[in-house]
């Protein structure tokens, strides 16, 4: 099945009257490991975000639909934690291991942390 990501690199093939092996030369790889990335049966190299901005010169909007894109469609993360403190690493894989129950959230609860996480942002 095709995937958040796999649909804005359609839209944007079409836009630029681009084969799927146009795209795939572009980003050194071959049709069928960049439509396997497209359908989620591989992952998103991490170098493909900025490497799609600078192909394809997206910038403003474009490269934050991108950058959505990616995001949704990633199945795994990883996460860096060697320089914070062991306290946060801890409230850091506390969080994570309550990532599922996140969908058993009410609105009202999730739309309150994701102010709290937009406001950490800031600081």
């Amino acid at each position: 099945m095709l995937t958040t990501f796999g649909k804005f690199c359609r839209v944007l093939r079409i836009e630029r009257n681009e084969l799927l092996k146009d795209m795939a030369d572009a980003l050194g790889v071959s049709s069928a490991f960049l439509s396997a990335v497209e359908n989620g049966k591989k992952e998103i190299p991490s170098k493909w975000l900025d490497k799609i901005k600078e192909v394809y010169s997206l910038t403003g909007n474009a490269a934050e639909e991108l950058a959505t894109a990616i995001d949704s469609s990633r199945k795994e993360y990883r996460v860096n934690l060697e320089n914070i403190a062991t306290e946060d690493r801890a409230l850091a894989l506390s969080f994570a291991r309550k990532l599922e129950s996140i969908s058993q959230m009410d609105d009202q609860t999730k739309d309150e942390l994701r102010t709290f996480l937009a406001k950490t942002k800031k600081i």
